[in-house]
């Protein structure tokens, strides 16, 4: 399976990037409707809202079909970070370089930006991507019980200084 890294929006990708955060996170961590419903929700208004050059949008293609996925927000960018979301894989490309490569575009964008402040949220227990964020420089700030995906976890803030 040949697997490329396309920048920018594809017809499609709001609805599989949704269900490829649904259908992961309710097997990882018990995520309902409520997460999926906020995934959908936020990334339509990413989409909507998007500015090149200020925000972007990575994709992992395998065979033509949306495999994972980055985006950076640099909306408040100046004042907050930028904000990495929507990071994920699915099984079929796992395991294979393709969240580091998803990974790498989006810091590479955030250099060439010049954003200086990058920062993301997950939860305790995803081993993998930790790994994948502590590679890329990003450390834990800050780690608190919460809500914010609809299921009680163990939220954690990385943050990267250029």
């Amino acid at each position: 399976m040949s697997t490329t890294i396309r920048e920018g929006y594809v017809p499609g990708c709001i609805g599989r990037i949704a269900e490829l955060h649904a259908s992961y996170y309710h097997h990882t961590a018990g995520f309902g409707m409520a997460f999926e419903s906020k995934v959908a929700r936020e990334l339509a208004d990413f989409c909507e809202s998007y500015v090149a050059g200020r925000d972007g949008l990575w994709l992992a293609l395998a065979d033509g079909r949306i495999e994972g996925s980055i985006a950076i927000d640099g909306s408040h960018a100046a004042h907050d970070g930028a904000h990495l979301r929507w990071f994920i894989v699915s099984d079929a490309v796992r395991g294979r370089g393709v969240g580091g490569g998803l990974l790498d575009a989006a810091m590479a964008f955030c250099r060439a930006r010049g954003y200086e402040h990058v920062y993301l949220w997950t939860f305790e227990g995803l081993d993998a991507a930790r790994h994948l964020y502590e590679k890329a420089g990003f450390r834990l700030a800050r780690q608190q019980r919460g809500r914010q995906w609809g299921t009680e976890v163990n939220e954690q803030r990385f943050e990267r200084q250029a």
